[in-house]
């Protein structure tokens, strides 16, 4: 039985971000899971290290989840969203504005973190229009950004292996630095702050006319390698975009939902967007759910008569699910009563000394942590932070031998990405470190 389902798998499906002659190498495949664990179809088990790609919460087979979906099932599984609404997605709707920064008052729903960027650069763009000032019609995007993979989100992302063969399909936007300390000229998060700023502010004071909205990950920059934005950063470029007249959309869809110690990792620096994305843990990772939250006064430039055709002509086809919608209501409450923000604000701490410990492995050029949001960036050189030869995919043969161990996650580049469930235990996050500890070392034989 499991032969024949890996051949299956080999004939009929494509996967995501995936090179499949790499899966007909090494297929796998989940069969089932509990806790921070998965199992797969051999029986095997494995930690989930990167939180089923950044969205577990609870960890699997969460008993108060599992039963929130069946008692919705009980009334209904799914209704249109589209002129009218549903008893679930309007109660969600109420608990997210309560939790989220105080300017923002209004929910949109949709399916996935990349249609909620999708759906903020519409309504940044149309903003503007109903307003009367059509000619603020760009974006300013960071380098090294990722918001998802439609296209309106590719154009806002600069990622080139992502991105690069899409070109022609993307909209023309502004890009401007984010702050990479460790491979920065100076290594000083300060001096390397203020130049990003800096370059920012200029291109706002010469071209802030025709500019809507700024794009950018909260605090951290998660597919382009982990990148942990210095003190200051964020709240920086808010004052800007405040001081310039321009949107500022803020991407909180990996970072949200206690992710970083906080619910909104825009806490951290007092940031309030114009509009935010949020999306993968709001539903503990059970269902796909994701909204874009904006502000009054962005939604009120929408009301009028039918005939202004002022609307937001935008909409899918499952959004607001009653059973998203109803899971996220009772994972929202599980972090009330359980206490998962503190929980992970402290346990992060305890992680951050575990990581410490990696530091002495020759290939390990930076550690990299935002809460749960972990990297260790794997180099030739410490010395001189020279890579790895790409050709060598390091990064890919360390999270192998990682599988092997009995632990899962997925590297970005020579990036090895930790991302573990917020309920992990300290027993458990010891665990896994030292999985990865051991499979770096093996790979890389201490340096190459």
């Amino acid at each position: 039985m499991p032969h024949d389902l890996i051949e299956k798998s080999k004939k009929y499906l494509w996967l995501p971000f995936t090179q499949m002659k790499d899966y007909d190498e090494n297929p796998f495949i989940i069969e089932s899971g509990n806790g921070i664990k998965v199992k797969d179809i051999y029986g095997n088990e494995y930690y989930d290290g990167f939180s089923a790609l950044w969205l577990n919460v609870h960890g699997h087979r969460k008993k108060e989840l599992d039963q929130a979906i069946k008692k919705q099932l009980d009334r209904i599984a799914h209704s249109t969203l589209l002129g009218m609404t549903n008893v679930p997605a309007t109660e969600l709707a109420e608990k997210l504005i309560k939790i989220s920064p105080e300017k923002l008052t209004r929910v949109f729903y949709s399916d996935s973190g990349a249609e909620a960027m999708e759906i903020a650069l519409k309504m940044a763009f149309q903003y503007w229009m109903n307003i009367g000032r059509p000619e603020k019609q760009k974006f300013i995007a960071m380098q090294n950004g990722y918001h998802g993979d439609t296209i309106g989100a590719v154009s806002v992302g600069s990622i080139d292996l992502y991105h690069q063969v899409y070109g022609p399909l993307m909209f023309d936007n502004f890009k401007v630095p984010i702050p990479y300390v460790y491979h920065s000229k100076s290594g000083d998060p300060v001096q390397c702050r203020d130049e990003c700023l800096n370059i920012l502010e200029q291109l706002l004071i010469k071209n802030h006319q025709e500019i809507a909205a700024l794009t950018i990950e909260s605090m951290i920059q998660g597919a382009g390698g982990m990148i942990v934005m210095p003190e200051g950063f964020l709240s920086g470029v808010r004052e800007l975009c405040t001081k310039y007249d321009v949107l500022m959309i803020v991407d909180e869809v990996a970072t949200g939902f206690g992710r970083t110690g906080k619910m909104f990792a825009c806490e951290h620096e007092g940031v309030q967007p114009d509009l935010m994305a949020v999306g993968k843990g709001i539903t503990g990772g059970y269902l796909p759910i994701a909204a874009t939250l904006t502000t009054e006064e962005i939604y009120t430039a929408f009301y009028d008569d039918f005939e202004k055709l002022k609307t937001l002509f935008h909409g899918h086809s499952y959004t607001g699910n009653q059973l998203g919608c109803a899971v996220a209501i009772e994972n929202l409450r599980l972090f009330e009563s359980e206490n998962i923000i503190k929980e992970v604000a402290e346990k992060a701490e305890f992680l951050r000394l575990l990581l410490h410990g990696l530091q002495m492995i020759p290939s390990v050029g930076d550690i990299r942590q935002l809460g749960f949001m972990c990297g260790i960036e794997l180099v030739y050189s410490k010395e001189t932070k020279e890579p790895f030869p790409a050709e060598k995919r390091i990064g890919y043969h360390v999270t192998l031998r990682m599988r092997e161990l009995g632990l899962l996650t997925r590297p970005l580049g020579d990036v090895i990405v930790f991302m573990p469930p917020h309920v992990s235990t300290k027993e458990e996050l010891k665990a896994m470190v030292a999985i990865m500890k051991e499979a770096i070392i093996e790979v890389t034989n201490g340096r190459a």
